[in-house]
């Protein structure tokens, strides 16, 4: 690709890198438009793939448009040019999260180039146990320069901080599963096996945990979690949280960049990631961990 000139090729292949980002049971709340400028990619939210029940401070919808704007900028500079990103960029329209404006020849790459591009369509959310072998230190070290690097941090958790985050979210998966609406939510973005890009494919959803420590959500929201399948998960798991100085838009939005450069560096490193969030669902709006 030449110039700076977005045809339809070129904006199919940066949107295909975009929607491979994780979202909430794969609602993917985004919307993308081509300015008339042909040189700037928009992403807008998607009220309709909303969940006003499970996230109803739209927290999981903006940190998943943050990290669609993040495998944009990945794939703009993949392909030679330098990405330009603008944040709510027009306070009369608040559902113009974010623009990309397209520009010039190639800029620095990022700190793990194109492995970061190869790694969009292998990264997924998995959903089944994992080993107990512990992530290299030179590894966790690279997952911290990442969240930094778009203004975030990232704290790999000791075992009173585990243990607290596992009970929260616990608790929090525990109140999502009682609450006949979350349920409800949770139902119609599961067991898309059909041909929906959306929602989560029944073979995707994975176990419970046998010892009952690792809390996975039910994204079935089946009405006995007795009848749920379970399987053995590791006990000791590798935790760690990710976090931002305040909770404003604009932070969500870093929050979710940060998340999938995290989430993008490990998956180049060949490690399989799952995001515990449920006790973020109904938290008031502040400052918080992801």
């Amino acid at each position: 690709m030449s110039g700076t000139y977005l045809d339809s090729s070129a904006s199919e292949k940066l949107i295909a890198a975009a929607v491979a980002a994780p979202s909430m049971h794969n609602m993917q709340p985004w919307r993308f438009r081509l300015h008339t400028d042909s040189t700037t990619v928009e992403i807008h939210a998607d009220a309709g793939r909303g969940l006003p029940h499970e996230d109803p401070h739209g927290r999981a919808l903006l940190i998943a448009a943050g990290a669609a704007l993040f495998n944009l900028r990945v794939a703009v500079i993949h392909f030679g040019w330098k990405p330009v990103t603008r944040l709510l960029p027009d306070p009369r329209h608040p559902g113009l999260l974010a623009s990309v404006h397209i520009t010039g020849r190639t800029s620095p790459r990022t700190l793990h180039g194109d492995d970061l591009h190869e790694a969009i369509r292998h990264r997924h959310s998995s959903r089944f146990p994992f080993g107990d072998r512990p992530v290299p230190v030179s590894v966790r070290h690279e997952l911290a320069e990442a969240a930094q690097a778009e203004g975030a941090t990232l704290a790999v958790t000791g075992p009173s901080e585990t243990a607290r985050l596992l009970r929260i979210t616990t608790e929090a998966e525990r109140r999502n599963h009682a609450d006949p609406a979350r349920s409800g939510e949770s139902r119609r973005w599961s067991s898309h096996d059909g041909g929906e890009d959306t929602g989560i494919p029944s073979a995707a959803l994975g176990p419970q945990d046998t010892f009952e420590q690792l809390p996975k959500r039910d994204s079935s929201a089946r009405r006995s979690l007795e009848q749920l399948p379970a399987r053995p998960f590791e006990r000791t798991p590798a935790l760690a949280s990710l976090s931002t100085g305040h909770d404003r838009r604009t932070d969500r939005l870093r929050a979710g960049q940060a998340l999938e450069y995290v989430l993008l560096v490990a998956t180049a490193h060949g490690l399989r990631t799952s995001l515990l969030h449920q006790a973020l669902d109904d938290a008031v709006p502040r400052g918080d961990q992801y």
